[in-house]
């Protein structure tokens, strides 16, 4: 049995996080090439630095416990871009396309939030300390990008709205 102890799922938690921040990264700059507003590329531009200091604080963690970052590929994470890349692909208006975007990075937000949630959580109970730290100031951030993009989505949806009203 590969998982007998709470540090066993620790460890494949953080793997697969460090995995999906990889895979945010890489994807983070198609989102910005089909983005039109300017204040969800400014959004994205953001998420993107914070996601390389999220990577940062992942192989911060990993040093300190002397295990490799490596190993595990999160599958949650590929199947949600997928789809995100998919609707890069569709035709749409500038805002329908937007909102379609922040949709996409909302989703990717919400899983973060609960993969960071639990890494925290474990953390704490096998009193690591400097971890749980870590892991609870990019929750915090994750959770504060999730909020910033409904407030922009708030704004972008009343717009793609008003481009096709019923």
């Amino acid at each position: 049995m590969d998982y007998e102890t709470l540090h066993d799922l620790y460890l494949r938690e953080l793997k697969d996080l460090y995995s999906a921040e990889k895979q945010i990264l890489r994807a983070l700059p198609k989102a910005d090439r089909h983005a039109r507003s300017p204040q969800l590329k400014q959004a994205i531009e953001k998420h993107t630095e914070q996601t390389r200091m999220h990577i940062d604080r992942l192989e911060d963690i990993f040093e300190r416990l002397g295990k490799s970052p490596r190993g595990s590929k999160c599958k949650s994470i590929e199947g949600i871009i997928e789809e995100a890349e998919d609707w890069f692909d569709e035709e749409a208006m500038r805002d329908v396309m937007d909102a379609g975007i922040i949709a996409a990075l909302q989703r990717v937000e919400h899983y973060e939030i609960a993969v960071y949630g639990c890494a925290r959580t474990y953390a704490s109970l096998l009193h690591y300390t400097e971890d749980e730290g870590l892991l609870q100031e990019t929750l915090t951030e994750e959770a504060d990008t999730d909020k910033a993009l409904t407030l922009l989505a708030k704004q972008i949806n009343v717009q793609a709205r008003e481009v096709h009203p019923r």
